[in-house]
Protein backbone atom coordinates (compact mmCIF):
# COMPACT_ATOMS: atom_id res chain seq x y z
CA UNK A 1 0.00 0.00 0.00
CA UNK A 2 2.85 2.38 0.77
CA UNK A 3 4.08 2.01 -2.84
CA UNK A 4 0.66 3.07 -4.13
CA UNK A 5 0.58 6.07 -1.78
CA UNK A 6 4.09 6.97 -2.93
CA UNK A 7 2.87 7.03 -6.53
CA UNK A 8 -0.20 9.09 -5.60
CA UNK A 9 1.91 11.58 -3.64
CA UNK A 10 4.40 11.98 -6.47
CA UNK A 11 2.37 14.82 -7.98
CA UNK A 12 0.45 16.61 -5.25
CA UNK A 13 0.12 19.68 -7.47
CA UNK A 14 -2.51 17.81 -9.50
CA UNK A 15 -4.90 17.71 -6.55
CA UNK A 16 -7.49 19.83 -8.41
CA UNK A 17 -7.64 17.14 -11.07
CA UNK A 18 -7.95 14.48 -8.37
CA UNK A 19 -10.87 16.36 -6.80
CA UNK A 20 -12.66 16.96 -10.12
CA UNK A 21 -12.21 13.36 -11.25
CA UNK A 22 -13.40 12.11 -7.86
CA UNK A 23 -16.51 14.29 -8.17
CA UNK A 24 -17.40 12.89 -11.58
CA UNK A 25 -16.56 9.39 -10.39
CA UNK A 26 -19.04 9.66 -7.51
CA UNK A 27 -21.62 11.16 -9.87
CA UNK A 28 -21.18 8.37 -12.41
CA UNK A 29 -21.38 5.76 -9.67
CA UNK A 30 -24.67 7.20 -8.42
CA UNK A 31 -26.05 7.30 -11.95
CA UNK A 32 -25.03 3.68 -12.45
CA UNK A 33 -26.71 2.82 -9.17
CA UNK A 34 -30.11 4.10 -10.32
CA UNK A 35 -30.43 1.97 -13.45
CA UNK A 36 -31.06 -1.43 -11.78
CA UNK A 37 -33.48 0.30 -9.41
CA UNK A 38 -35.52 1.85 -12.25
CA UNK A 39 -35.41 -1.44 -14.18
CA UNK A 40 -36.76 -3.30 -11.13
CA UNK A 41 -39.61 -0.78 -10.72
CA UNK A 42 -40.50 -1.16 -14.41
CA UNK A 43 -40.60 -4.97 -14.16
CA UNK A 44 -42.79 -4.85 -11.05
CA UNK A 45 -45.17 -2.49 -12.86
CA UNK A 46 -45.26 -4.73 -15.94
CA UNK A 47 -46.39 -7.63 -13.72
CA UNK A 48 -49.82 -6.01 -13.66
CA UNK A 49 -50.25 -6.84 -17.33
CA UNK A 50 -53.04 -4.87 -19.01
CA UNK A 51 -53.56 -2.88 -15.81
CA UNK A 52 -49.95 -1.60 -15.82
CA UNK A 53 -49.45 2.16 -15.87
CA UNK A 54 -48.02 2.66 -19.35
CA UNK A 55 -47.20 6.33 -18.70
CA UNK A 56 -45.26 5.38 -15.56
CA UNK A 57 -43.28 2.71 -17.41
CA UNK A 58 -42.56 5.13 -20.27
CA UNK A 59 -41.29 7.71 -17.77
CA UNK A 60 -39.00 5.07 -16.25
CA UNK A 61 -37.67 4.23 -19.75
CA UNK A 62 -37.08 7.94 -20.36
CA UNK A 63 -35.23 8.26 -17.07
CA UNK A 64 -33.02 5.28 -17.94
CA UNK A 65 -32.31 6.97 -21.29
CA UNK A 66 -31.37 10.21 -19.51
CA UNK A 67 -29.12 8.25 -17.20
CA UNK A 68 -27.40 6.72 -20.22
CA UNK A 69 -26.93 10.15 -21.80
CA UNK A 70 -25.58 11.57 -18.55
CA UNK A 71 -23.12 8.71 -18.21
CA UNK A 72 -21.99 9.26 -21.81
CA UNK A 73 -21.25 12.95 -21.25
CA UNK A 74 -19.99 12.82 -17.67
CA UNK A 75 -17.92 9.72 -18.40
CA UNK A 76 -16.14 11.47 -21.25
CA UNK A 77 -15.62 14.64 -19.23
CA UNK A 78 -14.04 12.52 -16.50
CA UNK A 79 -11.98 10.68 -19.11
CA UNK A 80 -10.83 13.99 -20.61
CA UNK A 81 -9.74 15.23 -17.18
CA UNK A 82 -7.97 11.92 -16.60
CA UNK A 83 -6.12 12.26 -19.90
CA UNK A 84 -5.07 15.83 -19.09
CA UNK A 85 -3.94 14.77 -15.64
CA UNK A 86 -1.94 11.94 -17.20
CA UNK A 87 -0.20 14.28 -19.67
CA UNK A 88 0.61 16.81 -16.94
CA UNK A 89 1.83 14.04 -14.65
CA UNK A 90 4.13 12.75 -17.41
CA UNK A 91 5.61 16.23 -17.74
CA UNK A 92 5.95 16.79 -13.98
CA UNK A 93 7.64 13.45 -13.31
CA UNK A 94 9.91 13.74 -16.37
CA UNK A 95 11.05 17.27 -15.51
CA UNK A 96 11.54 16.30 -11.88
CA UNK A 97 13.60 13.26 -12.91
CA UNK A 98 15.72 15.34 -15.32
CA UNK A 99 16.21 18.09 -12.74
CA UNK A 100 17.25 15.58 -10.10
CA UNK A 101 19.72 13.90 -12.46
CA UNK A 102 21.46 17.21 -13.10
CA UNK A 103 22.30 17.60 -9.40
CA UNK A 104 23.47 14.02 -8.85
CA UNK A 105 27.20 13.56 -8.30
CA UNK A 106 29.51 12.80 -11.18
CA UNK A 107 30.13 9.41 -9.56
CA UNK A 108 26.58 8.38 -10.41
CA UNK A 109 27.15 8.95 -14.15
CA UNK A 110 30.56 7.28 -13.96
CA UNK A 111 28.88 4.01 -13.00
CA UNK A 112 25.65 4.16 -15.03
CA UNK A 113 25.08 3.71 -18.75
CA UNK A 114 23.22 6.60 -20.35
CA UNK A 115 20.90 4.12 -22.10
CA UNK A 116 19.88 2.67 -18.74
CA UNK A 117 19.13 6.12 -17.34
CA UNK A 118 16.94 6.93 -20.34
CA UNK A 119 15.20 3.55 -20.29
CA UNK A 120 14.35 3.96 -16.62
CA UNK A 121 12.86 7.34 -17.38
CA UNK A 122 10.66 5.91 -20.15
CA UNK A 123 9.62 2.76 -18.32
CA UNK A 124 9.09 4.12 -14.83
CA UNK A 125 7.32 7.33 -15.71
CA UNK A 126 5.21 5.71 -18.41
CA UNK A 127 4.01 3.06 -15.96
CA UNK A 128 3.30 5.61 -13.22
CA UNK A 129 1.37 7.76 -15.71
CA UNK A 130 -0.59 4.79 -17.06
CA UNK A 131 -1.40 3.72 -13.51
CA UNK A 132 -2.73 7.16 -12.58
CA UNK A 133 -4.78 7.29 -15.77
CA UNK A 134 -6.21 3.86 -14.99
CA UNK A 135 -6.98 4.95 -11.44
CA UNK A 136 -8.80 8.06 -12.58
CA UNK A 137 -10.70 6.54 -15.50
CA UNK A 138 -11.55 3.09 -14.12
CA UNK A 139 -10.51 2.15 -10.63
CA UNK A 140 -12.21 4.91 -8.63
CA UNK A 141 -15.50 4.42 -10.45
CA UNK A 142 -15.32 0.69 -9.75
CA UNK A 143 -14.77 1.38 -6.06
CA UNK A 144 -17.61 3.86 -5.69
CA UNK A 145 -19.98 1.80 -7.84
CA UNK A 146 -19.25 -1.26 -5.72
CA UNK A 147 -19.72 0.56 -2.40
CA UNK A 148 -23.01 2.16 -3.47
CA UNK A 149 -24.27 -1.08 -5.02
CA UNK A 150 -23.50 -3.03 -1.84
CA UNK A 151 -25.41 -0.44 0.19
CA UNK A 152 -28.53 -0.84 -1.97
CA UNK A 153 -28.22 -4.65 -2.03
CA UNK A 154 -27.93 -4.65 1.77
CA UNK A 155 -31.24 -2.72 1.92
CA UNK A 156 -32.96 -5.60 0.11
CA UNK A 157 -30.90 -8.53 1.47
CA UNK A 158 -28.01 -8.39 3.91
CA UNK A 159 -27.23 -12.03 3.06
CA UNK A 160 -26.57 -11.23 -0.61
CA UNK A 161 -24.59 -8.10 0.37
CA UNK A 162 -22.43 -10.15 2.74
CA UNK A 163 -21.65 -12.76 0.06
CA UNK A 164 -20.76 -10.05 -2.46
CA UNK A 165 -18.67 -8.16 0.07
CA UNK A 166 -16.71 -11.35 0.88
CA UNK A 167 -15.40 -11.30 -2.71
CA UNK A 168 -13.04 -8.42 -2.01
CA UNK A 169 -10.99 -9.54 0.98
CA UNK A 170 -10.69 -13.03 -0.51
CA UNK A 171 -9.61 -11.71 -3.91
CA UNK A 172 -7.21 -9.14 -2.46
CA UNK A 173 -5.70 -11.72 -0.08
CA UNK A 174 -5.08 -14.19 -2.92
CA UNK A 175 -3.64 -11.42 -5.08
CA UNK A 176 -1.19 -10.09 -2.53
CA UNK A 177 0.03 -13.60 -1.77
CA UNK A 178 1.33 -13.77 -5.34
CA UNK A 179 2.33 -10.12 -5.70
CA UNK A 180 5.96 -10.32 -4.54
CA UNK A 181 6.75 -13.27 -6.81
CA UNK A 182 5.28 -11.48 -9.84
CA UNK A 183 7.23 -8.30 -9.05
CA UNK A 184 10.48 -10.28 -8.71
CA UNK A 185 9.93 -11.62 -12.22
CA UNK A 186 9.26 -8.09 -13.45
CA UNK A 187 12.40 -6.71 -11.78
CA UNK A 188 14.51 -9.34 -13.54
CA UNK A 189 12.91 -8.47 -16.88
CA UNK A 190 13.61 -4.78 -16.29
CA UNK A 191 17.25 -5.52 -15.51
CA UNK A 192 17.81 -7.25 -18.85
CA UNK A 193 15.88 -4.53 -20.71
CA UNK A 194 18.12 -1.89 -19.09
CA UNK A 195 21.29 -3.76 -20.06
CA UNK A 196 20.10 -4.18 -23.65
CA UNK A 197 19.02 -0.54 -23.96
CA UNK A 198 22.22 0.71 -22.34
CA UNK A 199 24.37 -1.23 -24.81
CA UNK A 200 22.12 -0.13 -27.67
CA UNK A 201 22.73 3.54 -26.80
CA UNK A 202 26.49 2.91 -26.57
CA UNK A 203 26.60 1.13 -29.91
CA UNK A 204 24.59 3.83 -31.68
CA UNK A 205 26.74 6.61 -30.23
CA UNK A 206 29.90 4.76 -31.32
CA UNK A 207 28.60 3.26 -34.55
CA UNK A 208 31.89 4.02 -36.36
CA UNK A 209 33.75 1.81 -33.92
CA UNK A 210 31.15 -0.93 -34.29
CA UNK A 211 31.39 -0.85 -38.09
CA UNK A 212 35.19 -0.59 -38.19
CA UNK A 213 35.52 -3.75 -36.10
CA UNK A 214 32.75 -5.49 -38.08
CA UNK A 215 30.92 -5.97 -34.78
CA UNK A 216 27.37 -5.31 -36.00
CA UNK A 217 26.26 -8.91 -35.59
CA UNK A 218 27.97 -9.26 -32.22
CA UNK A 219 26.20 -6.15 -30.93
CA UNK A 220 22.91 -7.40 -32.37
CA UNK A 221 23.39 -10.77 -30.67
CA UNK A 222 24.10 -9.04 -27.35
CA UNK A 223 20.96 -6.94 -27.73
CA UNK A 224 18.83 -9.89 -28.80
CA UNK A 225 20.21 -12.15 -26.06
CA UNK A 226 19.09 -9.85 -23.27
CA UNK A 227 15.66 -9.30 -24.78
CA UNK A 228 15.37 -13.06 -25.18
CA UNK A 229 16.11 -13.31 -21.45
CA UNK A 230 13.07 -11.07 -20.96
CA UNK A 231 10.99 -13.43 -23.12
CA UNK A 232 12.28 -16.44 -21.15
CA UNK A 233 11.37 -14.78 -17.84
CA UNK A 234 8.00 -13.68 -19.19
CA UNK A 235 6.98 -17.30 -19.77
CA UNK A 236 7.02 -18.46 -16.11
CA UNK A 237 5.81 -15.01 -15.01
CA UNK A 238 2.76 -15.21 -17.26
CA UNK A 239 2.13 -18.85 -16.33
CA UNK A 240 2.37 -17.97 -12.63
CA UNK A 241 0.01 -15.01 -13.03
CA UNK A 242 -2.66 -16.89 -14.99
CA UNK A 243 -2.47 -19.93 -12.72
CA UNK A 244 -3.13 -17.70 -9.72
CA UNK A 245 -5.84 -15.88 -11.66
CA UNK A 246 -7.63 -19.16 -12.32
CA UNK A 247 -7.55 -19.88 -8.58
CA UNK A 248 -8.93 -16.42 -7.78
CA UNK A 249 -11.66 -16.65 -10.37
CA UNK A 250 -12.72 -20.14 -9.24
CA UNK A 251 -13.34 -18.72 -5.78
CA UNK A 252 -15.38 -15.91 -7.32
CA UNK A 253 -17.30 -18.36 -9.51
CA UNK A 254 -18.35 -20.33 -6.42
CA UNK A 255 -19.44 -17.20 -4.52
CA UNK A 256 -21.45 -15.88 -7.47
CA UNK A 257 -23.07 -19.29 -7.83
CA UNK A 258 -24.19 -18.95 -4.20
CA UNK A 259 -25.45 -15.38 -4.84
CA UNK A 260 -27.54 -16.35 -7.88
CA UNK A 261 -28.84 -19.50 -6.20
CA UNK A 262 -29.97 -17.49 -3.16
CA UNK A 263 -31.69 -14.78 -5.27
CA UNK A 264 -33.43 -17.33 -7.52
CA UNK A 265 -34.62 -19.52 -4.65
CA UNK A 266 -35.81 -16.61 -2.46
CA UNK A 267 -37.46 -15.05 -5.49
CA UNK A 268 -39.26 -18.33 -6.26
CA UNK A 269 -40.37 -18.44 -2.60
CA UNK A 270 -41.87 -14.98 -2.97
CA UNK A 271 -39.44 -13.24 -0.62
CA UNK A 272 -38.34 -11.00 -3.52
CA UNK A 273 -40.62 -9.58 -6.18
CA UNK A 274 -39.51 -10.19 -9.76
CA UNK A 275 -38.42 -6.54 -9.95
CA UNK A 276 -36.41 -6.81 -6.76
CA UNK A 277 -34.81 -10.07 -7.94
CA UNK A 278 -33.85 -8.48 -11.26
CA UNK A 279 -32.48 -5.40 -9.46
CA UNK A 280 -30.39 -7.61 -7.16
CA UNK A 281 -29.07 -9.58 -10.14
CA UNK A 282 -28.19 -6.35 -11.97
CA UNK A 283 -26.43 -4.99 -8.88
CA UNK A 284 -24.55 -8.28 -8.54
CA UNK A 285 -23.52 -7.96 -12.19
CA UNK A 286 -22.33 -4.41 -11.55
CA UNK A 287 -20.15 -5.75 -8.77
CA UNK A 288 -19.11 -8.79 -10.82
CA UNK A 289 -17.74 -6.69 -13.71
CA UNK A 290 -15.21 -4.73 -11.64
CA UNK A 291 -14.26 -7.85 -9.68
CA UNK A 292 -13.30 -9.69 -12.84
CA UNK A 293 -11.72 -6.55 -14.29
CA UNK A 294 -9.61 -6.31 -11.14
CA UNK A 295 -7.30 -8.93 -12.67
CA UNK A 296 -6.23 -6.31 -15.19
CA UNK A 297 -6.16 -3.56 -12.57
CA UNK A 298 -4.06 -5.61 -10.18
CA UNK A 299 -1.59 -6.52 -12.92
CA UNK A 300 -1.35 -2.85 -13.92
CA UNK A 301 -0.86 -1.86 -10.29
CA UNK A 302 1.85 -4.46 -9.76
CA UNK A 303 3.57 -3.39 -12.95
CA UNK A 304 3.45 0.25 -11.85
CA UNK A 305 4.92 -0.65 -8.46
CA UNK A 306 7.68 -2.82 -9.96
CA UNK A 307 8.55 -0.42 -12.75
CA UNK A 308 8.43 2.71 -10.58
CA UNK A 309 10.99 1.35 -8.11
CA UNK A 310 13.86 2.55 -10.29
CA UNK A 311 12.31 6.03 -10.50
CA UNK A 312 11.88 6.39 -6.76
CA UNK A 313 15.27 4.78 -6.13
CA UNK A 314 16.98 7.39 -8.31
CA UNK A 315 14.89 10.20 -6.85
CA UNK A 316 16.03 8.99 -3.43
CA UNK A 317 19.72 9.37 -4.30
CA UNK A 318 20.95 12.40 -2.42
CA UNK A 319 23.26 14.87 -4.20
CA UNK A 320 26.67 14.55 -2.56
CA UNK A 321 27.82 17.99 -3.62
CA UNK A 322 25.48 20.74 -2.47
CA UNK A 323 25.86 24.39 -1.67
CA UNK A 324 26.37 25.01 2.02
CA UNK A 325 23.76 27.10 3.84
CA UNK A 326 24.70 30.71 3.26
CA UNK A 327 27.18 29.86 0.47
CA UNK A 328 28.60 33.03 -1.04
CA UNK A 329 29.03 34.03 -4.66
CA UNK A 330 32.60 33.56 -5.88
CA UNK A 331 34.26 36.89 -6.63
CA UNK A 332 37.41 36.74 -8.75
CA UNK A 333 39.76 39.70 -8.80
CA UNK A 334 43.02 38.08 -9.92
CA UNK A 335 42.44 34.38 -10.57
CA UNK A 336 44.95 32.75 -8.22
CA UNK A 337 44.33 29.06 -7.57
CA UNK A 338 45.67 27.17 -4.55
CA UNK A 339 45.47 23.43 -3.97
CA UNK A 340 46.16 22.99 -0.26
CA UNK A 341 47.11 19.40 0.65
CA UNK A 342 44.39 17.97 -1.58
CA UNK A 343 43.83 14.22 -1.53
CA UNK A 344 41.18 12.29 -3.44
CA UNK A 345 40.16 8.77 -4.38
CA UNK A 346 37.23 7.40 -6.33
CA UNK A 347 36.98 4.81 -3.59
CA UNK A 348 38.54 4.40 -0.15
CA UNK A 349 41.04 1.77 -1.26
CA UNK A 350 42.71 3.56 -4.18
CA UNK A 351 43.71 7.19 -3.67
CA UNK A 352 44.32 9.01 -6.96
CA UNK A 353 45.79 12.22 -5.53
CA UNK A 354 47.86 12.46 -2.36
CA UNK A 355 48.54 15.72 -0.54
CA UNK A 356 48.69 17.90 -3.64
CA UNK A 357 50.05 21.32 -2.81
CA UNK A 358 50.01 23.56 -5.86
CA UNK A 359 49.84 27.33 -6.35
CA UNK A 360 48.81 28.78 -9.70
CA UNK A 361 49.61 32.47 -10.12
CA UNK A 362 47.06 34.86 -11.67
CA UNK A 363 47.10 35.05 -15.50
CA UNK A 364 49.67 32.27 -15.67
CA UNK A 365 49.62 29.08 -17.73
CA UNK A 366 50.50 25.75 -16.18
CA UNK A 367 50.60 22.35 -17.86
CA UNK A 368 49.90 19.03 -16.15
CA UNK A 369 52.03 16.12 -17.35
CA UNK A 370 51.92 12.55 -16.15
CA UNK A 371 51.05 9.00 -17.05
CA UNK A 372 47.43 8.13 -17.72
CA UNK A 373 45.58 7.65 -14.44
CA UNK A 374 47.88 9.88 -12.39
CA UNK A 375 45.18 12.45 -11.68
CA UNK A 376 45.57 15.19 -14.31
CA UNK A 377 41.88 15.27 -15.24
CA UNK A 378 40.90 14.57 -11.62
CA UNK A 379 42.59 17.80 -10.52
CA UNK A 380 40.49 19.83 -12.96
CA UNK A 381 37.33 17.93 -11.97
CA UNK A 382 38.00 18.86 -8.35
CA UNK A 383 38.49 22.49 -9.37
CA UNK A 384 35.09 22.40 -11.09
CA UNK A 385 33.73 20.71 -7.97
CA UNK A 386 32.42 17.72 -9.87
CA UNK A 387 33.97 15.77 -7.00
CA UNK A 388 34.85 16.78 -3.46
CA UNK A 389 38.38 16.29 -2.13
CA UNK A 390 38.78 13.56 0.45
CA UNK A 391 40.88 16.02 2.41
CA UNK A 392 42.42 19.42 1.90
CA UNK A 393 40.91 22.44 0.18
CA UNK A 394 40.97 24.37 -3.08
CA UNK A 395 40.97 28.16 -3.00
CA UNK A 396 40.41 30.74 -5.70
CA UNK A 397 41.61 34.19 -4.71
CA UNK A 398 41.60 32.98 -1.11
CA UNK A 399 37.99 31.74 -1.25
CA UNK A 400 37.43 28.06 -0.46
CA UNK A 401 35.38 26.70 -3.37
CA UNK A 402 33.53 24.50 -0.90
CA UNK A 403 32.03 27.65 0.62
CA UNK A 404 30.82 29.30 -2.58
CA UNK A 405 27.87 28.45 -4.81
CA UNK A 406 28.50 25.90 -7.52
CA UNK A 407 26.83 28.19 -10.05
CA UNK A 408 29.20 31.08 -9.39
CA UNK A 409 32.20 28.72 -9.37
CA UNK A 410 31.43 27.24 -12.77
CA UNK A 411 30.46 30.59 -14.21
CA UNK A 412 34.05 31.66 -13.63
CA UNK A 413 35.69 28.60 -15.22
CA UNK A 414 35.74 27.96 -18.93
CA UNK A 415 36.48 24.46 -20.21
CA UNK A 416 37.60 23.17 -23.60
CA UNK A 417 37.56 19.40 -23.69
CA UNK A 418 39.85 17.20 -25.75
CA UNK A 419 36.77 15.72 -27.41
CA UNK A 420 34.52 18.69 -28.27
CA UNK A 421 31.00 18.11 -26.96
CA UNK A 422 28.49 19.69 -29.32
CA UNK A 423 24.72 19.36 -29.34
CA UNK A 424 22.25 18.87 -32.16
CA UNK A 425 21.09 22.26 -33.40
CA UNK A 426 22.63 25.17 -35.25
CA UNK A 427 26.20 26.40 -35.05
CA UNK A 428 24.88 29.64 -33.55
CA UNK A 429 23.08 27.74 -30.79
CA UNK A 430 26.20 25.72 -29.97
CA UNK A 431 28.39 28.80 -29.63
CA UNK A 432 25.69 30.61 -27.66
CA UNK A 433 25.46 27.66 -25.26
CA UNK A 434 27.92 29.60 -23.10
CA UNK A 435 25.67 32.67 -23.12
CA UNK A 436 22.14 32.20 -24.52
CA UNK A 437 21.60 35.98 -24.42
CA UNK A 438 24.58 36.74 -26.64
CA UNK A 439 23.92 38.87 -29.69
CA UNK A 440 24.72 37.80 -33.24
CA UNK A 441 27.70 40.20 -33.22
CA UNK A 442 29.10 38.67 -30.04
CA UNK A 443 28.72 35.16 -31.44
CA UNK A 444 30.43 36.14 -34.67
CA UNK A 445 33.26 37.89 -32.80
CA UNK A 446 33.87 34.73 -30.74
CA UNK A 447 33.88 32.63 -33.92
CA UNK A 448 36.39 34.95 -35.56
CA UNK A 449 38.68 34.78 -32.53
CA UNK A 450 38.43 30.99 -32.68
CA UNK A 451 39.33 30.92 -36.41
CA UNK A 452 35.89 29.44 -37.09
CA UNK A 453 34.13 32.31 -38.89
CA UNK A 454 35.71 31.61 -42.27
CA UNK A 455 34.46 28.03 -42.62
CA UNK A 456 31.08 28.89 -41.02
CA UNK A 457 30.58 31.75 -43.46
CA UNK A 458 31.13 29.39 -46.40
CA UNK A 459 28.34 27.08 -45.29
CA UNK A 460 25.04 27.48 -47.14
CA UNK A 461 23.13 28.60 -44.06
CA UNK A 462 26.09 30.07 -42.21
CA UNK A 463 25.58 30.24 -38.46
CA UNK A 464 22.10 28.71 -38.86
CA UNK A 465 23.55 25.48 -40.27
CA UNK A 466 22.27 22.43 -38.39
CA UNK A 467 25.22 20.30 -37.34
CA UNK A 468 23.49 17.15 -36.13
CA UNK A 469 23.94 15.21 -32.94
CA UNK A 470 27.46 15.67 -31.52
CA UNK A 471 28.43 17.73 -34.57
CA UNK A 472 28.72 14.75 -36.91
CA UNK A 473 28.58 16.91 -40.02
CA UNK A 474 31.75 18.77 -39.09
CA UNK A 475 35.39 17.76 -39.13
CA UNK A 476 37.31 17.35 -35.87
CA UNK A 477 39.08 20.66 -36.33
CA UNK A 478 35.86 22.50 -37.11
CA UNK A 479 34.11 21.08 -34.05
CA UNK A 480 37.05 22.03 -31.88
CA UNK A 481 37.04 25.62 -33.14
CA UNK A 482 33.32 25.92 -32.33
CA UNK A 483 34.06 24.61 -28.83
CA UNK A 484 36.79 27.25 -28.47
CA UNK A 485 34.38 29.95 -29.71
CA UNK A 486 31.95 28.80 -27.05
CA UNK A 487 34.63 29.17 -24.37
CA UNK A 488 35.61 32.59 -25.71
CA UNK A 489 32.01 33.73 -25.52
CA UNK A 490 31.82 32.60 -21.91
CA UNK A 491 34.81 34.84 -21.16
CA UNK A 492 35.59 33.22 -17.81
CA UNK A 493 38.71 34.37 -15.92
CA UNK A 494 39.89 30.78 -15.33
CA UNK A 495 40.37 28.29 -18.15
CA UNK A 496 40.75 24.51 -18.07
CA UNK A 497 42.16 23.22 -21.33
CA UNK A 498 42.15 19.51 -22.02
CA UNK A 499 44.47 20.17 -24.93
CA UNK A 500 42.65 19.56 -28.14
CA UNK A 501 45.25 19.34 -30.89
CA UNK A 502 46.63 15.84 -30.43
CA UNK A 503 44.59 14.11 -33.11
CA UNK A 504 44.37 16.88 -35.74
CA UNK A 505 46.19 17.47 -38.98
CA UNK A 506 48.92 20.12 -39.03
CA UNK A 507 46.74 22.81 -40.67
CA UNK A 508 43.89 22.38 -38.20
CA UNK A 509 46.35 22.16 -35.34
CA UNK A 510 47.94 25.47 -36.34
CA UNK A 511 44.59 27.25 -36.57
CA UNK A 512 43.39 25.83 -33.26
CA UNK A 513 46.65 26.61 -31.51
CA UNK A 514 46.35 30.19 -32.69
CA UNK A 515 42.78 30.33 -31.38
CA UNK A 516 43.84 28.83 -28.08
CA UNK A 517 46.52 31.47 -27.66
CA UNK A 518 43.81 34.12 -27.96
CA UNK A 519 41.62 32.20 -25.53
CA UNK A 520 44.37 31.86 -22.92
CA UNK A 521 45.34 35.54 -23.02
CA UNK A 522 44.85 37.27 -19.64
CA UNK A 523 43.40 34.12 -18.05
CA UNK A 524 44.64 31.70 -15.44
CA UNK A 525 44.97 28.53 -17.48
CA UNK A 526 45.45 24.89 -16.51
CA UNK A 527 46.40 22.70 -19.47
CA UNK A 528 46.23 18.92 -19.56
CA UNK A 529 49.11 18.35 -21.95
CA UNK A 530 48.81 16.05 -24.94
CA UNK A 531 51.54 17.56 -27.14
CA UNK A 532 54.83 18.71 -25.69
CA UNK A 533 55.26 21.24 -28.50
CA UNK A 534 52.17 23.12 -27.38
CA UNK A 535 53.28 23.57 -23.78
CA UNK A 536 56.79 24.82 -24.39
CA UNK A 537 55.68 28.38 -23.70
CA UNK A 538 53.69 27.81 -20.50
CA UNK A 539 54.86 29.43 -17.28
CA UNK A 540 55.07 26.19 -15.32
CA UNK A 541 54.94 22.47 -15.93
CA UNK A 542 53.69 20.22 -13.15
CA UNK A 543 54.53 16.54 -13.45
CA UNK A 544 52.48 13.98 -11.53
CA UNK A 545 53.72 10.58 -10.44
CA UNK A 546 52.00 8.04 -8.21
CA UNK A 547 49.34 10.58 -7.30
CA UNK A 548 51.84 13.16 -6.10
CA UNK A 549 53.56 16.17 -7.60
CA UNK A 550 56.93 15.03 -8.84
CA UNK A 551 58.34 18.27 -10.28
CA UNK A 552 57.32 21.88 -10.75
CA UNK A 553 59.25 24.29 -12.94
CA UNK A 554 59.44 26.19 -16.18
CA UNK A 555 59.86 24.22 -19.44
CA UNK A 556 63.50 25.35 -19.56
CA UNK A 557 64.19 24.18 -16.01
CA UNK A 558 62.48 20.80 -16.36
CA UNK A 559 64.11 20.13 -19.73
CA UNK A 560 67.38 19.66 -17.81
CA UNK A 561 66.11 18.15 -14.55
CA UNK A 562 66.33 14.50 -15.55
CA UNK A 563 62.68 14.06 -14.64
CA UNK A 564 59.57 13.04 -16.53
CA UNK A 565 59.45 16.08 -18.83
CA UNK A 566 63.06 15.67 -19.97
CA UNK A 567 62.49 11.96 -20.61
CA UNK A 568 59.42 12.75 -22.71
CA UNK A 569 61.30 15.37 -24.72
CA UNK A 570 63.97 12.79 -25.53
CA UNK A 571 61.37 10.22 -26.47
CA UNK A 572 59.54 12.64 -28.73
CA UNK A 573 62.72 13.94 -30.32
CA UNK A 574 64.29 10.52 -30.82
CA UNK A 575 63.63 7.72 -33.24
CA UNK A 576 59.94 6.84 -33.51
CA UNK A 577 59.89 3.16 -32.65
CA UNK A 578 56.83 1.26 -31.43
CA UNK A 579 58.31 1.21 -27.92
CA UNK A 580 58.77 4.98 -28.03
CA UNK A 581 55.21 5.56 -29.24
CA UNK A 582 53.85 3.21 -26.59
CA UNK A 583 55.74 5.03 -23.85
CA UNK A 584 54.44 8.40 -25.06
CA UNK A 585 50.88 7.05 -25.13
CA UNK A 586 51.22 6.06 -21.49
CA UNK A 587 51.56 9.78 -20.79
CA UNK A 588 48.65 10.68 -23.13
CA UNK A 589 51.25 12.41 -25.32
CA UNK A 590 50.88 12.30 -29.10
CA UNK A 591 54.01 10.99 -30.75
Amino acid sequence: MKDILRILKSARELKNYYIAISFFTVLLSLLTLLQPLLSGWAIDEMRHGADANVRYVAILAGLIFLLDLSQTFFGNISGYLGDQMSAKLLKILSVRYYEHLTVLPQRYFDTELSGKIINRLNRSITQITNFMQMMSNNFLQFIFTTVFSLAVVAYYSWQVALMLFALYPIYIFLTFRSSSTWQNYQTRKNKHADIATGRFAEAVSQIKVVKSFIAEKAELRFFERHYQKGVDINRPQSKFWHTKDVQRRLVLNVIFFGVYMYIFVRGAQGVFTPGQAVALILYAMQIRIPIFTISFLVESTQRAIADSKDYFEIMGVEPQIIDKPGAKVLRINRGRIDFENVSFGYDDKRPVLKNIRLHVSPDSKIALVGESGQGKTTLTNLLLRLYEPTSGSILIDGQDIGNVTQKSLRENIGVVFQEPALFSGSIKENIAYANPRATAKQIEAAAKAANAHEFIHKLEKGYDTEIGERGLKLSGGQKQRIAIARALLKDAPILVLDEATSSLDSKSEGMIQEALERLMKDRTTIIIAHRLSTIQHVDQIVTLKNGRIDEIGSPTELAKSGGIYEQLLKLQGGKKTEATKKRLREYDIAG
